[in-house]
């Protein structure tokens, strides 16, 4: 959803202070200290964190006299050679490509606005940062890797390597450059530096005014093909076809949460013998293992999260279709959880992908992922996507609380208004 601004005639923010929509509560913007020269130092840390990972041991595994050593790549690696290139694929871009890029991209964003004269396609690079953050996924990987680990503690001798403790290190610092960074004020920074918008009189009425949902930008409509003239990214006034979109996605989620539920996700081949597991047997093993926290985070991440995403997401479309007008700020909320909690139900998937490339044994012990895998990595992707398709601005469309939300949709069925960047003001 759009991430405005507040209103710039407004009092100015104290530090530690944030600005929150009054209507639904998110917060629009808050005030930090430093916050680019900050993000950068943490930033280019991780960059040199992330640089030792890759070119170090992950973890060792000894087990009847034959060791396995494993790094970062092992496991996508192997699961491209065993045939599930699509679950290797997933690992890879959320684990390491998303992440580096990020980087790359942030380093690239933060030291630019430090020239006289940064490049006009900073806007651009950054957007395409904002985009990458749900999917890079380094602590959810290392959660996985916590799991793994408590399921050989009893089986072999295991070895954690320095990439462990450097991947440690990339996630938090990573964490520390989101936290320190306030998007706006880079976009901030950004216009300064282009002198591309002006602050404009405007009439916050207006029935032709779009926020761009990536940077904030308020602006006029124009037609079907305005892009956002700070960074580009595609107006609407509200997302195409959401709730028919988000159903859709739904729909699928739930089928596919059947056959990850049913099929194995992993097969434990050990002196010929071949052991399925199912993701509740995961967690039973767990739990009978004594490890009960372990047990109770799978459980939730793996069972409880996927299924209340899918009743959570439905629940707002069926209030939505029926215009509901209380609980309007409650189911807000909700929505934002729902695209925060989504992600953390890799942690199966992120598993597998490590017993998968540490236990390679031969005839001793293997582990071969299963149909199941592939099926649940479909819901928890299939379930973000919804999450991202669904414009939790219908709910209040939907209970008349936008007075201009229809002249805004015949607006923009029949555009003739020039694009216009209006900077600083928020509507709906």
């Amino acid at each position: 959803m759009p991430r405005l601004r507040p209103d710039p005639s407004g009092a100015p923010l104290q530090l530690g202070e944030s600005a929150r929509c009054e209507r639904c509560g998110a917060t629009m913007v808050r005030a930090r200290t430093n916050p680019i020269d900050r993000s950068l130092a943490f930033v280019i840390a991780a960059i040199a964190m992330f640089g030792l990972a890759l070119f170090t041991p992950f973890l060792s595994i000894s087990m009847s006299g034959q060791e396995v050593s494993a790094e970062i790549v092992t496991g996508s690696i192997e699961l491209d050679l065993q045939g599930f290139w699509e679950l290797g694929l997933l690992v890879a871009i959320t684990t390491l490509f998303a992440p580096v890029i990020r980087l790359a991209s942030s380093t690239y964003v933060l030291l630019a606005l430090r020239l006289p004269r940064p490049p006009h396609h900073l806007a651009a690079v950054f957007r395409w940062n904002i985009l990458l953050r749900p999917w890079s996924m380094i602590e959810v990987y290392l959660i996985a890797v916590f799991v793994a680990y408590a399921k050989l503690i009893d089986l072999a001798q295991i070895e954690i390597g320095i990439a462990m403790f450097a991947f440690a290190a990339v996630m938090v610092t990573m964490s520390a450059a989101d936290m320190a960074l306030e998007p706006d004020a880079v976009w901030a920074a950004i216009d300064r530096r282009e002198h591309a918008h002006r602050t404009l009189p405007v009439d916050v009425n207006s029935a032709h005014l779009v926020g761009c949902e990536c940077c904030g930008l308020v602006s006029e409509a124009a037609d079907h093909d305005a892009h956002c003239p700070r960074c580009g990214a595609p107006l609407h006034h509200r997302k195409p076809d959401s709730l028919a979109r988000t159903w859709a996605l739904v729909i699928a989620a739930i089928i596919l949460y059947i056959p990850a539920n049913v099929y194995p996700v992993m097969t434990v081949v050990s002196l010929g013998n071949k052991m399925p597991a199912t993701i509740l047997g995961g967690v039973v093993e767990l739990i009978q293992a004594g490890m009960w926290p372990l047990a109770l985070l799978v459980f939730f991440a793996s069972v409880t999260v996927p299924v209340l995403k899918l009743l959570g997401l439905i629940a707002l479309l069926i209030s939505t279709y029926r215009g509901r007008s209380h609980g309007l700020r409650d189911r807000s909320r909700l929505y934002r959880i729902i695209e925060v909690i989504g992600r953390w139900s890799m942690i199966d998937v992120f598993m597998i992908s490590i017993l998968v490339g540490v236990v390679r044994l031969g005839n001793i012990a293997t582990i071969e992922p299963g149909l199941g895998a592939v099926s649940f990595a479909g819901v928890v992707i299939v379930t973000m996507i919804a999450a991202e398709c669904f414009d939790p601005r219908l709910m209040w469309d939907a209970a008349g609380q936008n007075p201009h939300a229809a002249a805004r949709t015949a607006h923009a069925e029949d555009p003739n208004t020039p694009t216009l960047a209006l900077n600083g003001h928020a509507y709906d």
